[in-house]
């Protein structure tokens, strides 16, 4: 996603808008604080060498490392990148369709806040997670509540340019992971919030 940690943003309400003209508010403050009750479901099953795609901030990897889990960020965005070190989190300035450190070896990879959408395409992006993966590993994801199926469209945040962005439901989980490859461990709802884990096929 585009750059919603930048100075004129942060503490502000930010949108995302799609292509159609429907608007979701993103929770930013949420993205920037500590981990929540929510995020737990996540960073519990984290057990090994993790790596977050679309680290934003970088709450999620820099408490895994406070765990003692080896975790790296991994964004696009510069701001993300810097507020991710200033946790005391490793992290990257990289596309994740370009090549990573740890290829294959990742014991777990963290699509959390919607980065199921990265590209706009969730099943392509699920089979590169498949390939950053080790044979054992999971992949951990944040979708949306059940009925918005999967889908793509052009967006923007706060009248910025347009990219490639999807979505994920939870009902539209088990047709997805099978696409990429993947079989679904499990589905749990939390807090409002709805994820999943996938292990490779």
């Amino acid at each position: 996603m585009t750059d919603v940690f930048a100075s004129g943003l942060l503490g502000k309400q930010c949108w995302l808008e799609l292509a159609g003209g429907k608007r979701i508010r993103l929770p930013v403050e949420r993205w920037s604080a500590r981990p929540g009750a929510g995020d737990a479901v996540l960073l519990d099953a984290c057990g090994g060498p993790t790596l977050d795609i679309g680290c934003g901030p970088g709450r999620l990897a820099a408490a895994l490392g406070e765990r003692g889990v080896p975790a790296l960020g991994v964004d696009t965005s510069p701001v993300a990148v810097s507020l991710t070190r200033a946790r005391g989190a490793a992290a990257l300035r990289r596309d994740v369709y370009e090549q990573l450190p740890g290829e294959g070896r990742w014991q777990h990879v963290l699509l959390a806040d919607g980065n199921i959408g990265i590209g706009g395409d969730p099943v392509r992006l699920l089979r590169r997670v498949r390939e950053l993966l080790s044979s054992n590993g999971s992949a951990l994801i944040e979708a949306d509540r059940p009925g918005h199926g999967v889908g793509q469209s052009l967006a923007r945040v706060s009248d910025g340019p347009w990219f490639d962005w999807g979505w994920l439901g939870a009902d539209a989980v088990p047709r997805v992971a099978a696409e990429a490859g993947f079989t679904v461990r499990w589905v749990r709802t939390h807090l409002g919030r709805w994820f999943t884990e996938l292990v490779p096929a």
